[in-house]
């Protein structure tokens, strides 16, 4: 705590003030945590300082909060064309990334515990600079970030507001930003050393080297292909639920019932959405199991034993099937491939429809999608119609998608 409280220090993160009765002041809090390698290793404890940032009041301390992050396809279609160009990825690492920013609201928080000024222990805090913790903060380091990123001649993408792009001559760069976790995909190695020393002259940032371990997905690069994985996030999510020595099943989901909204209450929702939530992160490379997680967060207001019982076939599932992962293989004709099909009336309450549809880039799965049409269908035809109208809107923002890219193709439907 001493060495993140003096650090907050050197950078005059806040001036200390007197405190008026109109200030609307915001309690502060140590965090402290275990940083752990990719294979699940400890690598370090780490003590931080956030505000609660659950006191501000919109208009007062804290205006737009919302913050963009790149999309799941987005980054399945980025290592596509990386792996196919023989491109380098490499992962970069902010170090309190949500410190470089300045505020443009007047914030005001208790001074830390233990360490308050001796001279001065009733004066608050006046935030001159982000906080863990404020609401604004992730918007606050995103636009910062953006800032500065453009200033490098990179172009913001229109298609996805957390892909940077540079195309200067034969060197091409892409950046793509998920709150503080950043991937650079660069066409040649000197490109990849000129930006990061740039970046780094700017930021506390440093190079981690190869994709290896990204959002809580494991990476691994061959010569041939690419392997997204995450077995270790499926083992845990095994691990919360208690079922570690579940019998495995063929299936994720019972084709001969569907879930209904009636029977009798589940006795811990709490633990029912945090599972079926954490399924829904497991998605990211385990389209097989997409329509299943769907069909249980569709209840993750009120879940009953039915819904927890389909939940727990799911893990089933997963257990026997952990180590299943995406593979992106390299191409030299380009293009798009869709499938698309509808559930007609599938809901036994409402009786609406579910869509899914799944799109190739070349051989790879870049993007799937398993969702409950929003309003009744009166034919089957007029289901299919509406999954067609889901799958084409896709191909389009792909499509536009990799034009930003400078990538040419041809689609096939």
């Amino acid at each position: 705590m001493s060495t993140e409280y003096h650090a907050l220090i050197r950078i005059r993160k806040w001036d200390l003030v007197p405190r008026q009765p109109h200030m609307n002041v915001i309690r502060s809090m140590w965090l402290s945590k275990h940083k752990f390698k990719s294979d699940g290793s400890l690598e370090r404890y780490k003590a931080r300082l956030v505000c609660n940032g659950r006191l501000q009041q919109v208009g007062v301390d804290c205006g737009e909060t919302f913050s963009p992050v790149v999309k799941p396809a987005t980054i399945r279609t980025v290592l596509s064309i990386a792996i196919s160009k023989g491109w380098d990825v490499h992962q970069l690492d902010v170090t309190n990334s949500f410190l470089h920013d300045n505020l443009n609201e007047t914030v005001y928080m208790y001074q830390p515990m233990g360490f308050r000024d001796k001279d001065y222990p009733d004066y608050v805090c006046s935030l001159k600079k982000s906080l863990y913790g404020l609401k604004q903060a992730p918007r606050a380091w995103y636009q910062r970030f953006t800032d500065y990123v453009l200033t490098l001649g990179f172009h913001h993408s229109k298609c996805d507001a957390s892909l940077f792009t540079l195309h200067q001559w034969h060197n091409t760069a892409f950046l793509l930003l998920y709150v503080d976790d950043i991937l650079l995909v660069t066409s040649s190695a000197a490109l990849r050393h000129q930006l990061v020393a740039k970046l780094a002259s700017e930021f506390a940032m440093k190079d981690l080297g190869p994709l290896s371990y990204f959002l809580g997905i494991s990476v691994i690069r061959t010569k041939s292909s690419l392997f997204l994985s995450q077995q270790s996030y499926a083992t845990d999510i095994i691990t919360r639920a208690g079922m570690q020595s579940c019998n495995p099943v063929a299936t994720p989901v019972d084709t001969n019932a569907k879930l209904s909204a009636s029977g009798d209450m589940f006795h811990d929702p709490t633990l029912y959405q945090s599972l079926a939530g954490a399924l829904q992160y497991l998605t990211f490379t385990r389209p097989d199991i997409t329509d299943a997680v769907q069909q249980v967060c569709m209840h993750m207001h009120s879940p009953m034993q039915s819904h927890w019982n389909a939940l727990k076939r799911i893990i089933r599932y997963i257990k026997g099937t952990s180590s299943f992962r995406i593979t992106l293989s390299p191409f030299s004709s380009p293009s798009l491939t869709a499938y698309t099909d509808a559930d007609w009336a599938g809901c036994p309450d409402m009786r609406r429809s579910t869509s899914g549809y799944c799109i190739y880039y070349a051989d790879n799965l870049i993007s799937w999608s398993s969702k409950r049409q929003t309003t009744v269908s009166r034919s089957s035809a007029e289901a299919e119609y509406r999954a067609v109208a889901n799958v084409v809107t896709e191909i389009c923002w792909i499509r536009n998608l990799l034009l930003e890219l400078h990538q040419p193709l041809s689609c096939n439907y």
